[in-house]
């Protein structure tokens, strides 16, 4: 089993926290896992992606030039990385802040997923990135909504436990939109 995926976006969308989320439930199944985060000096609004790597052997290399999944929250992390989805892959778009005619069609699945506005209908707007991380779950066959529920409760910060429920229901609806 091999799994690698690109989550890109603005600093301040939470992509970190959803890739960490990810790799610490995949290290708690006991799989093999690469992290690599790249991010600006700003505290909010510079560039920022992560590329996982998740599998059942050793894993060469952190880089990835076709990653089975992109996570793009932004049109910039959709220019940049789109074209790199492997055949039979998946591109997750948040066409809240991509314009629909901008996605190109490709041999991959791709999910239209207007995550600002599905979560401002939560009533947190903070929960876009959840609700992406959710649609990405049905994709993978490593990990599933509980290995996602424990791993929230190690990567949220004490201060922000209060949060846990609305990331767990964001991360529900996430899955339903995915089909």
């Amino acid at each position: 089993m091999y799994y690698d995926v690109i989550m890109a976006g603005f600093g301040g969308q939470g992509i970190q926290i959803i890739s960490q989320v990810l790799v610490v439930a995949a290290i708690n199944k006991g799989l093999e896992v690469t992290y690599l985060p790249s991010y600006g000096v700003e505290k909010r609004g510079g560039r920022t992606n992560v590329t996982v790597m998740v599998s059942d052997e050793e894993i060469g290399s952190p880089v990835t030039g076709h990653p089975f999944a992109v996570i793009a929250m932004d049109k910039i992390a959709l220019d940049q990385y789109q074209d790199m989805v492997q055949d039979n892959g998946l591109l997750i778009a948040n066409t809240s802040l991509i314009d629909p005619s901008d996605i190109k069609n490709g041999k991959h699945s791709t999910l239209h997923l207007k995550c600002n506005e599905e979560a401002v209908s939560m009533g947190n707007p903070r929960l876009a990135n959840m609700l992406a991380l959710g649609a990405l779950l049905p994709s993978t066959s490593f990990i599933n909504f509980d290995d996602i529920s424990k791993s929230l409760e190690e990567v949220i910060p004490e201060r922000l436990r209060d949060s846990i429920p609305g990331n767990l229901e964001a991360i529900k609806r996430g899955m339903e939109l995915a089909g």
